[in-house]
């Protein structure tokens, strides 16, 4: 036989000796936190000697000591009330699981505890080579909270996508515990989570608003009548382009003078551009910088009345872009509208002075109108038949063109017109019955009157019996 068989047959004698001669262990954990006022569990799991494994049954029972004294604190057999501790066992003794829980821990709870396992016949047994040590603590432990960015970056670029990773310990708790997000200054937050493993992930895209704010991650256990909390935090640096405020503008008093503000990071520089080439301090320009944040900066310049019939633009950049912004400059001194001003005035003074010409025009018109006589008016005279005389309201008026006057205004009106015209109705007149005549006797006119196809004589103040055919008219007789 050689040496390597000897070898291998003293191995296999070593392991059919732990396989057949089996004896008393156990399985702990070696600490465990316990939150005061909540509960807390024990994985345990044990052996005993082959020899004892009939005395183990369904009717086992399993005990708990505290810091190495023989004082049991829990007993599977005795009511949870009689026990110092209030718990139970929850593995199945016969299936050598002693798993315990033990509720409403307290801080004198505080300690090593070892387990016994006690059976039919002569099995009982302390496992006093192992124990687990309880520290029961009055806030639960901090979460952890990591920033998941590519290559372990420690500020993410705008626009990118950011996952922010929570989780905790878990602890005894009835209810279990919970994981929330919260972040100053507040933002709208939308979040994944996995209650069972106590872990939480918040996802979003970056944006310039979430740089420097702060990510709270905060476990709640709900203990009694009140809550017990921890949190643990991330602010997060985002990099993104500058961007110039709108708030950003010109002011034109005695000089014009502009100013800028320019958010970026990193932390941007600002350039002021006149018609497109790059300004410093001169005799026309004056530049003057102010940084208000680690990210924000802020430039005025102010220009010479020379120069304000130039383009003027403020231009940003940062290592993540550039951004520009164009100021509409007025010659000075007026202000942006300021000239239009002056064609506004001169409108508004030409509609004025054409209203008055219409007033004026048209009191001139009406005023002379009413001094003159119209013609009509002063031209028309009645010559009305004896039968019209006698019924005036029943009949008809008849109207001629003779003129009522004196004989001087007679004369005048005769040196100015010859001819007048009138219209006669001579439906109520009947033949050889009725005589025409004029209601005036200043009239220097004759007229010759025809109806129903016959002549009849008028007389005329001056002159006799003037016959004529078919003639509807008054002729002066200065002629």
């Amino acid at each position: 036989m050689d040496i390597w068989t000897a070898e291998k047959i003293l191995l296999l004698s070593f392991l059919m000796k732990g396989v057949l001669c089996r004896d008393f262990s156990i399985s702990l954990p070696e600490k465990i936190e316990a939150l005061s006022g909540s509960c807390v569990i024990i994985n345990c799991t044990f052996e005993i000697r082959e020899t004892f494994d009939k005395n183990l049954t369904e009717n086992a029972t399993g005990c708990w000591h505290k810091d190495g004294t023989e004082k049991i604190v829990f007993n599977s057999s005795m009511s949870s009330q009689n026990s110092i501790i209030k718990g139970n066992i929850t593995g199945i003794l016969q299936k050598k699981d002693c798993t315990s829980i033990f509720y409403d821990i307290r801080s004198n709870y505080s300690g090593t505890y070892y387990f016994r396992i006690e059976g039919e016949g002569g099995l009982k047994w302390t496992y006093s080579e192992a124990h687990v040590l309880i520290d029961v603590i009055e806030s639960p432990p901090k979460p952890t909270v990591k920033l998941y960015v590519v290559q372990d970056q420690e500020e993410v670029l705008e626009g990118s996508s950011v996952s922010l990773h929570c989780s905790a310990e878990t602890l005894c708790s009835s209810p279990p515990p919970t994981l929330t997000w919260s972040s100053t200054p507040r933002i709208p937050l939308s979040e994944s989570s996995r209650q069972q493993e106590l872990i939480s992930d918040l996802n979003f895209t970056a944006a310039h608003s979430h740089h420097r704010v702060t990510f709270t991650c905060t476990i709640t256990y709900q203990i009694l009548d009140k809550n017990k909390t921890a949190q643990d935090n991330i602010t997060l640096h985002v990099q993104y382009a500058p961007k110039i405020s709108p708030s950003s503008s010109c002011n034109g008093t005695d000089v014009t003078e502009c100013f800028c503000e320019v958010d970026g990071n990193p932390s941007p520089e600002l350039e002021w551009h006149l018609s497109g080439r790059p300004v410093t301090n001169s005799s026309d320009t004056f530049i003057s910088e102010e940084r208000l944040r680690s990210t924000v900066l802020r430039s005025s310049i102010t220009l010479h009345q020379s120069l304000t019939h130039t383009s003027l633009q403020c231009v940003g950049n940062n290592t993540r872009g550039t951004a520009r912004k164009l100021f509409q400059l007025y010659p000075f001194p007026t202000k942006r509208g300021q000239h239009l001003l002056p064609i506004l005035i001169g409108v508004a003074v030409g509609v004025f002075l054409m209203m008055m010409l219409c007033i004026i025009i048209y009191c001139a018109r009406r005023k002379n109108s009413r001094s003159l006589p119209t013609k009509q008016e002063d031209t028309i005279g009645i010559i009305m038949t004896d039968k019209d005389i006698q019924q005036e309201g029943e009949s008809e008026s008849v109207y001629a063109n003779n003129v009522m006057l004196s004989p001087a205004e007679a004369a005048t009106l005769n040196r100015q017109e010859s001819l007048h015209y009138a219209s006669i109705d001579f439906k109520n007149i009947k033949p050889e019955s009725e005589e025409i005549r004029g209601v005036s006797s200043l009239t220097t006119d004759y007229a010759v009157i025809c109806y129903s196809g016959k002549v009849r004589k008028t007389k005329g103040s001056v002159g006799g019996d003037q016959p004529n055919s078919n003639v509807s008219a008054l002729k002066s007789q200065k002629d």
